[in-house]
């Protein structure tokens, strides 16, 4: 059977090459050989068309009668089948999967075939952070929860934690705003026998032009936006024009949603920080309220791009847990289980040693107002 995936293997010593984060070059771990990106590219360029070739050719016969029964046309295009080309291991992995590796071998494997009928990625962020690191983030993230479970942290499988890179659309454009705003201003006068105070109201206008470049939105419908969002921002000037290479050892997710879907969310993130921004001009007063602020495109373009996670789902009774990490920068984010019994004690406690304080004072304000 002809392989349908790349395994990036040392011409030298024949071992699985990686990327490694922090790295220009891609070294064997165990030879020590190194090589440039580009001569990765020349070496295995032949490979990847074969792997291409035979994807395709796979694919004709998709359809073909299983004992089982027969792959719905929503399975079968959700579902696909590749050859690990070093063990002869049959995977199955989605249709949006570009780069993996094999579970039972281990070996960094690509997919050329799910480039097709894509767009290429314009740039990429090499990993920076290792699994080390994304395992000490997790252990440093529980600290100082008082109100998690012990269950937790005892039963976590933090070993799960996988690195992906995630497509993302990147949009720059120039932007015009202009907002009206309503402030007020209050004078105060005292006088013997009454305070006096005087409110001026002003209409204020506003407007500016602004420019943003890389405002991201993530490609990926199976990633949440809020923890996308959340382990933002990412160092956009170590960004380099991408290549196939930086895949190799890591999952990696072809686009499924398309640029046009994705405007909208950048349209909204541009919007709020324009409006944002243009509220801040608007100094000097007492109160300001805001009114609609008119946001407009001006010159606007944008870029496809990969950038690196790391991510981690578990679960703890019954409930799913997920964690994210920046893989350049670190930023860890998520969310976490609470025993509820620790909540009632650490309620009470906090109970206990407020009675003191609370009947002082209202001691004091017994004397001050009773005698």
């Amino acid at each position: 059977m002809a392989d349908t995936s790349v395994s990036y293997k040392c011409p030298n010593c024949g071992a699985p090459l990686s990327f490694l984060p922090g790295a220009e070059n891609v070294t064997c771990e165990y030879c020590g050989a190194e090589f440039t990106i580009a001569a990765i590219e020349e070496m295995f360029q032949k490979e990847q068309e074969r792997a291409a070739k035979a994807e395709a050719a796979k694919e004709a016969k998709f359809d073909a009668a299983m004992a089982g029964g027969e792959w719905t046309e929503e399975e079968a295009a959700a579902l696909k089948t590749l050859t690990c080309s070093s063990c002869g291991a049959e995977l199955v992995c989605d249709e949006n999967t570009m780069a993996t590796e094999c579970c039972y071998c281990g070996n960094p494997t690509m997919l050329p075939g799910r480039f097709d009928g894509s767009l290429k990625p314009d740039l990429v962020i090499p990993f920076k952070k290792t699994k080390e690191d994304a395992v000490a983030a997790l252990k440093k993230f529980y600290e100082g929860k008082k109100l998690l479970p012990d269950a937790f942290t005892a039963n976590n499988r933090i070993e799960d934690i996988q690195a992906m890179y995630v497509p993302f659309w990147l949009f720059n454009t120039d932007v015009s705003a202009e907002g009206e705003y309503s402030a007020e201003n209050d004078s105060v006068t005292s006088t013997s026998d009454r305070t006096i105070t005087v409110t001026s109201f002003y209409k204020c206008q506003r407007e500016g032009e602004m420019s943003f470049e890389k405002v991201p939105v993530d490609g990926s419908v199976k990633m949440d936006d809020t923890y996308m969002e959340s382990i933002e921002p990412f160092d956009y000037s170590e960004m380099v024009p991408f290549s196939a290479s930086y895949l190799t050892g890591y999952l990696a997710d072809k686009y499924d949603v398309e640029a046009e879907d994705a405007a909208g969310r950048a349209d909204e993130r541009i919007r709020n920080s324009a409006e944002a921004e243009l509220s801040k001009t608007v100094k000097g007063y007492d109160r300001v309220t805001g009114s609609d602020c008119v946001v407009t495109k001006n010159d606007s373009s944008m870029q496809y791009a990969m950038v690196p996670v790391w991510i981690l789902t578990t679960r703890f009774e019954d409930v799913p847990y997920t964690f994210m990490m920046n893989g350049q920068t670190g930023k860890f984010v998520g969310q976490l289980p609470i025993d509820k019994g620790k909540e009632k004690k650490y309620g009470a406690i906090a109970f206990a040693v407020s009675l003191p304080f609370m009947y002082f004072i209202g001691k004091f304000i017994a004397e001050m107002f009773l005698g």
